[in-house]
């Protein structure tokens, strides 16, 4: 009998208590992560993820969700999703009801409400705020709404990402060995509407294979969808390498898809055995992990890795 056992990136400190209460009441991985992982899309104060999310450059909140089982290796995944608050619970329908993979914008949202999902306004006013501010920092706030909108391109491609990145991963075990993970994102700020990152991925932002383990991103999701880094994690996993050498390799990967935009990437990541780990390309950030046994989450330095 294995103990459950949940890791998640630093904002996810909000579900991680909910994800335990589940597997504490002989719950599957799955519903772990889709529990606490929800509890994150309604955190009003996360500008990152679900309702309360940044939004693109024409001021819609577009949201991006996957989920994968690694016990029966399915996955579910939504992208480009308006006016749902819970992408990570229709990603898993997709999984559970459809045979597809991915869903994305005006199908995803037709679909969601065929689930009995109800449409809200997403963009809360302080979102707004910090989004309207942003454009003011660029010269270009609302008086200059026509002026942006006829550049776009030029635009996204100016953004300073450091700042506007955020997304929340879960990983669980369960008593049964069963492994899930997830991940939500509003995605990067300002962005380019229509921009998918890789959170909706499976093998870029997101992989569970209970034979090996699981691996999750948050960072410039352009980069580990070139390098499939979630997947990489396991696959070196497969190959024999320890947990720490797997990630410090899948990140060290990423030095050959380094672009002018700029290079940032997270992982978090977990073996079969349930041993955790998580990696950085900045410093002094951090991850969550808590089991059954704890009454309270750990907040664990993740490894810097220089490239």
């Amino acid at each position: 009998m294995y103990t459950g056992l949940v890791i998640t990136s630093a904002n996810g400190d909000v579900g991680i208590g909910e994800s335990i209460k589940v597997l504490k009441n002989g719950g599957t991985a799955l519903d772990a992560i889709v529990t606490g992982i929800r509890a994150v899309e309604s955190n009003l104060s996360d500008h990152s993820v679900g309702r309360g999310g940044l939004p693109n450059l024409l001021g819609q909140v577009e949201l991006d969700a996957s989920v994968m089982d690694g016990q029966t290796l399915n996955a579910g995944a939504v992208a480009g999703l308006k006016n749902f608050e819970h992408p990570i619970s229709i990603a898993r329908k997709v999984m559970e009801e459809l045979p597809h993979v991915m869903l994305v914008d005006r199908g995803a949202a037709k679909f969601a409400k065929e689930m009995g999902f109800h449409p809200r306004n997403l963009l809360t006013a302080a979102a707004k705020k910090k989004w309207v501010e942003g454009l003011d920092e660029r010269g270009e706030g609302l008086k200059g709404m026509d002026k942006y909108l006829e550049n776009l391109r030029k635009y996204s491609s100016n953004l300073p990402t450091a700042r506007h990145l955020g997304t929340v991963n879960f990983i669980a075990r369960d008593r049964k060995g069963n492994i899930a993970s997830g991940v939500s994102t509003s995605g990067l700020g300002w962005k380019y509407p229509g921009r998918v990152g890789d959170s909706p991925i499976i093998g870029a932002g997101n992989f569970a294979d209970n034979r090996y383990g699981s691996a999750a991103c948050t960072g410039r999701g352009e980069l580990s969808m070139r390098a499939c880094t979630a997947r990489s994690v396991v696959l070196y996993l497969q190959s024999g390498m320890t947990l720490m050498d797997a990630g410090q390799k899948a990140m060290e990967d990423l030095k050959d898809y380094q672009d002018s935009f700029g290079t940032y990437m997270n992982i978090v990541c977990m073996d079969k055995d349930g041993e955790t780990a998580a990696f950085s390309f900045a410093e002094s950030t951090t991850y969550n992990v808590q089991n059954e046994e704890m009454d309270r989450y750990e907040e664990i330095p993740r490894k810097k890795i220089n490239i």
